[in-house]
């Protein structure tokens, strides 16, 4: 078994990478070419928190993942903590395959490359102005990913730390050059934006629907739980496109889930990513249209930027030993059949048996 730890990892999967094997996992799970678990959740108390126990598997992935993550929330307003490892196992006898030990990292990628599918997806092409409510790590990586897909020359920054607030706001003039405004409030970021991304934990709704002009497009990534809400259900149910990642898990953690509770909105009234990226779904229609994408956050998500890992070390032959020993020949591209089995990835010639 393959040990990663997080700099290794770092150096193995990038933005692109997350993002083209996201997008294939939306696809995949549409054609019912993957495998998606129902969210484990656990609450902690002090400090706030949660621990979320995710899986999924892509059918032509000879792995699938578990992935245990935790965010805590200090009492102090300090910035919220993250534990995160995902364990790789085969998809022909169990084993394990590779422990990833990445500290959120494949976490934050994979978010941010959901945020900007969705936003390549369904937010208008000229779209140069962004509101980003919330200023910690993933408010960066949904940054990141918006400028690879739009041409966002302004963004609006507005965060419950006006120390945080500020941090993020020098880093966007720094490192990327565009101007940043730094809001007093919500509903100064949002009026007038063109996207919009939300990036909290608020288990208040922190947007109302008559502060987003006509056009706008929303990405909301905090709600993966059914007590946390940045969104007014009224956004939705004013909403011309809702977009989600899955129905089932956004009926029960997301925003959908708000909204389906008023009545205001049903399973039957959005789309997935993935029908968006077949083609089977049409998007946003016109200009004007307000379009939402509800972003819990899906196992399929995990095992295949995991698979994207594992097959990146084995190709680099960057491994640690386990007690037992991994034999040389299970990392080598000098041993096909292996190499392939053992790196996450079918090959033609690969086929699982009958008690797969």
């Amino acid at each position: 078994m393959m040990i990663l730890n997080e700099s290794e990892i770092r150096g193995l999967v990038d933005a692109d990478g997350a993002r083209a094997v996201v997008a294939d996992a939306f696809r995949a799970l549409h054609r019912g070419e993957a495998t998606l678990a129902n969210v484990i959740a656990l609450p902690f108390t002090r400090p706030t928190g949660a621990a979320h126990i995710k899986a999924g598997h892509l059918h032509d992935d000879a792995v699938w993942t578990v992935k245990v993550s935790g965010d805590f929330y200090p009492e102090d307003g300090s910035v919220t903590r993250h534990s995160v490892l995902m364990l790789v196992l085969s998809a022909w006898d169990g084993s394990p395959v590779g422990l990833l030990i990445d500290n959120g990292y494949l976490t934050e990628l994979r978010t941010g490359a959901a945020g900007a599918i969705a936003a390549e997806l369904l937010a208008r092409p000229n779209a140069k102005t962004a509101a980003i409510i919330g200023a910690g790590s993933q408010a960066r990586y949904q940054l990141e990913g918006l400028l690879n897909v739009r041409p966002i020359e302004r963004v609006r920054v507005a965060s419950r730390s006006p120390e945080r607030a500020r941090a993020f706001a020098y880093e966007i003039e720094s490192n990327f050059g565009l101007s940043a405004q730094l809001c007093d409030s919500v509903e100064q970021a949002v009026r007038g934006a063109e996207i919009v991304v939300t990036t909290t934990p608020s288990r208040t709704p922190l947007i109302e629907v008559d502060w987003l002009d006509p056009g706008t497009h929303v990405t909301a990534i905090g709600s993966d739980e059914p007590y946390k809400q940045e969104l007014t259900a009224d956004v939705l149910a004013r909403a011309d496109v809702i977009a989600v990642d899955d129905r089932g898990q956004a009926a029960r953690l997301g925003e959908l889930h708000h909204a389906i509770e008023r009545g205001l909105s049903s399973e039957e009234d959005v789309v997935t990513l993935g029908e968006l990226l077949e083609g089977a779904a049409e998007g946003r229609a016109g200009a004007e249209d307000l379009t939402v994408a509800d972003l819990t956050g899906v196992g399929v998500q995990d095992a295949a930027i995991a698979a994207l890992a594992v097959r990146e070390a084995t190709r680099a032959q960057v491994v640690h030993m386990d007690s037992r020993g991994l034999r040389q020949e299970t990392i080598s591209a000098a041993s096909p059949t292996t190499h392939n089995r053992q790196s996450g990835r079918r090959t033609d010639t690969q086929q699982p048996d009958a008690q797969e």
